[in-house]
């Protein structure tokens, strides 16, 4: 198993990257997972690790592991993910990791 894939995003670009990253996966996120996911994350605190919230994205193309946390006072949330096994889809996680930290 490789290495997670591990940054931080802008709390408002959640959403976006979590359906960017499902469709790389080749899962279809809808409005029930959102909900599930916007729950989970709600009472997170990125320097507790056992405070973290995870989902999985088990798609056609892979299965990922995203394991979020809000930073505490502040407005961004630390992602880690797991399961990107090709390097293609390791590049397109961290690729969206940078964008969605930086706009």
């Amino acid at each position: 198993m490789t290495e997670p894939i591990a940054g931080w995003i802008w709390g408002r670009n959640l959403r976006a990257f979590l359906e960017l990253l499902s469709r790389y996966a080749g899962y279809a996120l809808d409005e029930t997972d959102w909900e599930t996911i916007e729950a989970g994350v709600q009472d997170t605190d990125d320097e507790a690790p056992d405070s973290w919230y995870s989902y999985p994205l088990v798609g056609t193309n892979a299965t990922l592991k995203v394991t979020l946390a809000q930073s505490v006072g502040g407005q961004e949330v630390t992602v880690s993910v797991t399961g990107a096994e090709t390097p293609e889809l390791r590049l397109r996680t961290d690729t969206l990791l940078s964008a969605f930290a930086s706009v």
